[in-house]
């Protein structure tokens, strides 16, 4: 398994991995619309001069399986920042296999070199398998709206 930052090169494939994530969004009832983004937005906000969120790539033997996409936050309170993963997803035929957890260790990493507090992101309730995949990392759920899981996860950092 290898995790990899997006490059520019890669605008059409988050564009598909942003489809995917709405379809299996779709089959679990969270969520009902069409993404309304494109190649071009992606390419002015995650390439642009300031880019607003950054990618991250699971391959196994050259072939993307899985996305990560997130964002960096501020609490003036804390005087930190914190990591927001907007999306996580990976191909139905290679879940289970370790993509998803080297996804999020690539990101406690990141958090960890960044002086993060925390990494923070929502799920639906719906989504059992992941879930219990997100309460195997170790995170919990902070808060609940109906079918809308708030989640939070303080990695330790990694030890040399």
């Amino acid at each position: 398994m290898h995790i990899r930052p997006a490059t520019p090169a890669d605008i059409s494939l988050i564009y598909q991995f942003i489809q995917h994530k709405a379809e299996f969004d779709r089959s679990v009832g969270a969520y009902q619309g069409t993404p309304q983004t494109s190649e071009a937005k992606i390419q002015a906000t995650l390439f642009g001069p300031h880019p607003f969120a950054h990618v991250l790539f699971a391959e196994q033997q050259n072939q993307s399986i899985g996305f990560a996409l997130y964002g960096f936050r501020y609490s003036s309170f804390a005087g930190q920042p914190s990591i927001w993963l907007d999306d996580l997803y990976i191909d139905a035929n290679y879940r289970s296999q370790g993509a998803g957890a080297a996804l999020m260790q690539q990101l406690a990493n990141i958090a960890s070199s960044q002086n993060c507090t925390h990494i923070a992101w929502t799920a639906d309730a719906r989504n059992q398998r992941g879930l219990q995949f997100y309460h195997r990392l170790g995170a919990g759920i902070i808060q609940q709206e109906g079918q809308r899981c708030y989640w939070q996860w303080q990695p330790k950092p990694p030890s040399h």
